[in-house]
């Protein structure tokens, strides 16, 4: 078993960033998913879509839940997702180094794996001074 990561984010941000990863990967080490959550579709409707898709990636050990801005629609609905009952864990400013540091440990535990997150996410910003 391991843990599964889903993006939750706003349209045309989540299924990219997976495709990318999985192309740059060749092999994704963890069951990825994604749900983007329409700009007109409320949370209370859009919650059981997505928590459909959280059980789809949700292999027995928890799940990541990566989201894009901090305090919008998809993150508050990735919110109540952490809360449904899967063991799961919620971490925002989703990014292509981000998704790639979680693929690159995919041996990690939840918490373990939320850290990684976040550390790929900072570590992924670089200011070039060239």
């Amino acid at each position: 078993m391991s843990v599964g990561l889903l993006l939750v984010t706003h349209e045309g941000i989540a299924r990219p960033l997976l495709a990318v990863a999985e192309r740059m990967l060749r092999r994704m080490p963890l069951r990825a998913g994604s749900y983007e959550l329409p700009f007109d579709l409320d949370l209370e409707t859009a919650l059981p879509l997505a928590s459909a898709e959280l059980r789809k990636v949700d292999d027995g050990d928890g799940v990541l839940v990566l989201t894009d801005v901090y305090g919008a629609s998809p993150s508050n609905l990735a919110a109540q997702l952490v809360r449904l009952g899967t063991p799961a864990k919620r971490v925002s400013g989703v990014s292509l180094p981000m998704v790639l540091r979680v693929m690159n440990y995919a041996d990690h535990d939840l918490a373990g794996l939320q850290s990684i997150a976040s550390v790929g996410g900072r570590n992924g910003v670089v200011l070039d001074e060239g």
